[in-house]
């Protein structure tokens, strides 16, 4: 089971579940916690690998987003949650694209942030590299590099760090064991369209995301059922950039069940397809 933490039981309100990304933890979502409990049951949980959860090498089966998807599931199946609004932030959106895909029926509404649709050319050179040098770099190093490049702004700096902090804490195998999937991301996505047409979906992305942005902003145009907003001064993860924005506009999403207003935010957003 992974370690998990529920905030709030009120038989009234629905439950929405936090997923982190790769090297990150629950922490990273302590700016969503206050203006969430307000309208909301949270479930916070940390995907394998990361904190007290399971190791990547203690499945039976060849780790996969299979596994973390099942793993996932499961806790709200502990819990006795059948159904729940899903916010996730880089992989952990990419986790959140292969439920809609496997498991549209559990899920409500998905903001998805920082999301990941395909593997670019300069993705797969970065991943190419990151190979060559996983057995002979210490895994920490690697991490830092693969954030510096993809977070390289001044603006980005506080995300960066937060997310090379919690990456301290992780084990060198479970990092490697999450690296290893990577190439399996775009297979996340393929079913989306088809299997969860009818799960309102919001993409939010941050206009300094140049490594994925433009991919989510063509891959969900024609979507179903599916809103992309783009963000002004953010990066990658966006819940961190532009805290206030991001929790508004989740929010918004969610409570209207897709049919958000935009008014308290438009400043912030300079893409839209919704």
């Amino acid at each position: 089971m992974l370690e998990y933490k529920v905030l709030g039981s009120d038989p009234s309100k629905e439950y929405v579940i936090f997923l982190h990304g790769i090297g990150g933890s629950v922490n990273i979502f302590f700016p969503q916690m206050k203006a969430f409990r307000k309208s909301f049951n949270i479930i916070v949980v940390n995907l394998p690998g990361h904190k007290n959860s399971p190791s990547v090498s203690s499945y039976k089966e060849t780790f996969s987003f299979k596994t973390v998807t099942d793993e996932v599931l499961g806790v709200l199946d502990d819990l006795g949650v059948e159904k729940a609004h899903f916010v996730g932030i880089s992989l952990g959106s990419v986790v959140i694209q292969h439920v809609l895909s496997t498991a549209p029926h559990r899920v409500q509404t998905a903001v998805l942030g920082g999301a990941i649709t395909r593997i670019n050319l300069l993705a797969k050179f970065l991943l190419v590299l990151g190979t060559m040098l996983k057995n002979v770099t210490p895994h920490l190093y690697l991490y830092s590099l693969c954030a510096r490049i993809l977070m390289p702004r001044k603006n980005h700096k506080e995300s960066r760090d937060a997310f090379i902090h919690e990456a301290s804490q992780m084990k060198r195998e479970d990092f490697l064991g999450w690296y290893n999937i990577v190439y399996s991301v775009p297979d996340t996505f393929t079913h989306v369209n088809e299997n969860a047409a009818s799960v309102p979906k919001l993409y939010i992305t941050g206009e300094g995301d140049h490594m994925f942005r433009d991919d989510v902003m063509k891959d969900t145009r024609h979507m179903p059922n599916t809103s992309f907003l783009l963000l002004s001064e953010s990066g990658h993860v966006v819940n961190l950039d532009k805290t206030e924005s991001f929790n508004k506009l989740a929010i918004s999403f969610i409570q209207s069940e897709g049919q958000m207003d935009l008014t308290d935010v438009t400043e912030e957003v300079i893409n839209s397809n919704h």
